[in-house]
């Protein structure tokens, strides 16, 4: 059975599909996009520079594409076998590594941005 879209419509339901299984079925995916939307909205509330905004939302997607091919990766070796295999143990890890990997920059990126304006927030706060 192929599943090929024949016009830009089908598509787009193809692509929502994905991520309603993401979201309905990936605890790691809702953490991702919830955190994502978090530091943007801080961003926001901060009143940071709409580059820096900019590199929230990029870096925030990055994680959220990068758990995608992950979930996508893990339930291809799954189809392909239900046997340990080292390889299918490789390209597991390798894409696990991979969120994490973006995760990690998001987290830097995050702070780096994120960091000197809700520190100096907190301390006008704490002076009143």
């Amino acid at each position: 059975m192929r599943y090929k879209a024949h016009g830009l419509l089908e598509s787009l339901r193809y692509a929502s599909a994905g991520i309603y299984f993401m979201l309905r079925t990936q605890r790691n995916m809702r953490t991702h996009v919830a955190v994502g939307f978090c530091a943007f909205a801080l961003g926001i509330w901060l009143a940071i520079k709409p580059l820096e905004l900019s590199a929230i939302a990029l870096t925030s997607s990055l994680v959220v594409i990068c758990e995608m091919f992950n979930t996508a990766v893990e339930n291809a070796v799954d189809l392909a076998t239900h046997r340990r295999h080292p390889l299918a143990k490789a390209a597991k890890d390798v894409a696990a590594a991979a969120v994490l990997i973006a995760a990690l920059t998001a987290v830097v990126v995050g702070a780096l941005l994120l960091g000197p304006p809700l520190y100096a927030r907190i301390l006008e706060w704490l002076a009143r």
